[in-house]
């Protein structure tokens, strides 16, 4: 698939590394021709000697080195690949990337491409929240910067969140797309995800456990394999993906609205989890305790988004996916929901609470189509969402 094409593989620093030597070897697998740069922090985790045996080329890493200039100087160094891949990106490299530093050869060849790059960053959980980070990051995505990453998890530090890099495979597929040679290039995908909030009053409301995890990890698959994306999110735990167009809702009416607006597209994936009700006249004031007992509450249904979307007549998406979290019963009731929803797909899994699996970073689904039924292994959200999102590339290549 990347037969021919020339990749410049910038490697920084951070425990992270030792993914960028699967990376190569994916890529030279690819046909891809592979030229290393190894930055100096990033040398203290992985040896140039094992990069240079994957890929099959001399590893570059310092500026001054007259030999290295002889052969081939940094700035014909910066331009000869047709994309640069900036993996591990750390939130130094970051830092004077967006601040146009050039004070290494990492920095410099950075600054003085003219050729399209992509980074998969690669972080502490809260340097990659901090707000220095997140200008860094609005400012190299507006200078055409593209991103693939970071994934949510368990990082060596010992916490938990997003900023570990993004699976070698994963920035295959963002290689891919950003060479225009994407499945989904071309293809517009609209995704839900997270929980609604259904107010009682100004300070209460009705929501889920839902963290947002899974749809913000199909989100970016799918733009990893080259898809526009649409991303309608309620109030997540987890921050939104970069890359895509975010749409921020509260309530089910709301996310039924923005769904509505968005479309058409190619295929639609429900991930969210919208409250089935809300208090059909929400307080303008607070609430207050009185002598006359407890406050009586009317509830309404919400809109069936889903439904709503998978029974249109005009503009319905070629592929309606829907998921279905179970305590009980997890295959009946998903299969129901299927057929009840009139939808071609139902992703189901089991959210008992012994399961760890509703705000945690694993998932084990069932896959429910027309051709029965079919149990993934549990494994990362990350890696649940990059089977899907190739599944639905594959519906969408067979579609007429």
């Amino acid at each position: 698939m990347l037969a021919g094409k020339h990749i410049l593989l910038i490697i920084g620093g951070g425990i992270a590394a030792y993914k960028s030597l699967e990376l190569i070897r994916l890529l030279r697998t690819a046909g891809a021709q592979v030229t290393p740069v190894l930055t100096k922090a990033g040398s203290e985790f992985v040896t140039p000697l094992s990069i240079s045996a994957l890929a099959g080329s001399k590893v570059y890493s310092d500026l001054f080195d007259l030999g290295d200039e002889a052969e081939m100087g940094h700035i014909q160094l910066s331009r000869v690949a047709d994309l640069v891949v900036v993996a591990p990106v750390t939130a130094d490299l970051m830092a004077k990337m967006a601040s146009g530093l050039a004070s290494d050869l990492a920095s410099t060849l950075l600054l003085a491409t003219d050729t399209p790059v992509l980074m998969a960053p690669a972080m502490n959980v809260r340097m990659w929240e901090h707000a220095a980070t997140q200008r860094n990051l609005a400012t190299l995505q507006g200078d055409g910067i593209a991103v693939v990453g970071p994934n949510a998890g368990d990082m060596a530090c010992g916490e938990y969140g997003p900023g570990r890099m993004a699976e070698p495979a994963e920035i295959m597929a963002a290689i891919d797309a950003q060479l225009g040679q994407g499945p989904l290039t071309g293809k517009r995908v609209l995704i839900t995800s997270g929980p609604t909030h259904e107010p009682i009053d100004p300070v209460r409301y009705i929501a889920n456990r839902s963290s947002g995890a899974q749809g913000t990890a199909i989100a970016t698959a799918l733009a990893a394999l080259g898809a526009e994306v649409v991303f309608v999110t309620g109030p997540a735990d987890v921050p939104p993906p970069s890359g895509v167009h975010v749409i921020r809702v509260e309530t089910a009416h709301q996310m039924l609205d923005a769904v509505q607006a968005a479309l058409p597209c190619d295929a639609a994936v429900f991930a969210a989890a919208v409250a089935d009700w809300r208090v059909a006249s929400a307080s303008d004031s607070k609430l207050k305790k009185t002598k006359d007992g407890l406050p009586a509450l009317t509830f309404a249904e919400n809109p069936d988004i889903l439904h709503t979307v998978a029974q249109m007549t005009k503009g319905r998406p070629a592929l309606v996916v829907g998921f279905a979290a179970e305590t009980d019963d997890v295959l009946a009731n998903a299969t129901a929901k299927r057929a009840r929803k009139g939808c071609d797909w139902i992703v189901a899994n089991d959210v008992s609470p012994e399961t760890g699996i509703m705000g945690g970073a694993e998932n084990a689904v069932t896959l429910i189509s027309d051709s029965g039924s079919e149990s993934w292994p549990r494994m990362g959200k990350d890696a649940v969402a990059a089977q899907l999102a190739q599944r639905i590339a594959d519906a969408l290549g067979r579609a007429p």
